[in-house]
């Protein structure tokens, strides 16, 4: 017989407690998204569903379609901006220190723990004052800049520890400049923090919430996030709708999880 310690079994009843209730809200969203209107009026949230249905996830993104554009146009964009100026100005940081360095990238670290409410009313106004408040192109400027000291912070730790400085000093004696060292030298050795900062900014600006909310109108504007929670109904509380909306909102960061999850920890463990 086999001779399984106490402790070990108590390990395992509590791993598999805690795998239970870290799947539960997933398990009640999808089938609460294939039960019908009724249905969900009378069983629990937990209950498997009678007669399943996909009419409400087909129609969810029928509804959300406009939405998942608007987003998809703020990731890419947001990403691409924020990546690259974050990578050359960590390159700066990194290997071009200069008088004052360290305190103004300091300056720029801590800008990643200013709350979003402090910040609000002042973004309504700024945007306000450009002519964007409103419309998606406040959230794609707000998405470039507020991007770059995250990225900043990944590149500078990245190029720190793993690009010495005599690859800088090796082509500042073959007469490149700033721009030729970072374009010929630290480019390409830097997909790993740019995989990094990607998969950190998609998981940020696609699950934004509050940003979406303030800042746009209208439907033709709406992230994906605010028109999910839109999906509730104004007088009825459609569950399963909304319920089928979170898987489609949910999809994307749950893949990005399970296949890249390693480098997003990495990312958030400084490389």
């Amino acid at each position: 017989m086999l001779n399984i310690k106490p402790s070990r079994i108590l390990l395992y009843g509590l791993l598999i407690i805690f795998v239970i209730a870290s799947l539960l809200p997933l398990w009640t969203c999808i089938v609460t998204a294939l039960k019908s209107s009724q249905e969900v009026i009378l069983t629990t949230p937990i209950t498997p569903p009678i007669d399943p249905t996909m009419e409400k996830i087909i129609e969810s993104i029928n509804l959300l379609k406009k939405p998942l554009m608007n987003s998809l146009i703020l990731v890419f964009s947001g990403v691409m901006v924020s990546a690259f100026f974050g990578s050359f100005i960590g390159y700066i940081f990194s290997k071009h220190r200069f008088p004052g360095s360290i305190y103004m990238f300091i300056l720029i670290v801590l800008c990643l723990y200013i709350p979003p409410q402090v910040q609000l009313i002042p973004m309504v106004r700024t945007m306000s004052n450009l002519g964007l408040f409103g419309n998606l192109g406040a959230l794609v400027l707000l998405y470039m800049l507020f991007g770059i000291p995250m990225c900043a912070f990944i590149f500078k730790t990245f190029y720190d520890d793993e690009i010495p400085d005599s690859y800088i000093n090796a082509a500042k004696v073959d007469g490149a400049g700033i721009w030729t060292t970072y374009r010929r030298v630290v480019l390409p050795l830097s997909i790993l923090p740019f995989v990094v900062a990607a998969l950190l900014q998609v998981v940020v600006i696609w699950n934004d919430f509050i940003w979406g909310l303030v800042l746009t109108s209208g439907k033709a504007n709406l992230p994906i996030t605010v028109a999910m929670a839109n999906l509730k109904g104004s007088f009825v509380a459609e569950w399963n709708l909304q319920m089928a909306g979170a898987l489609w909102v949910s999809m994307p960061t749950l893949i990005i999880f399970i296949f890249l999850g390693k480098y997003i920890i990495r990312g958030y463990s400084g490389l």
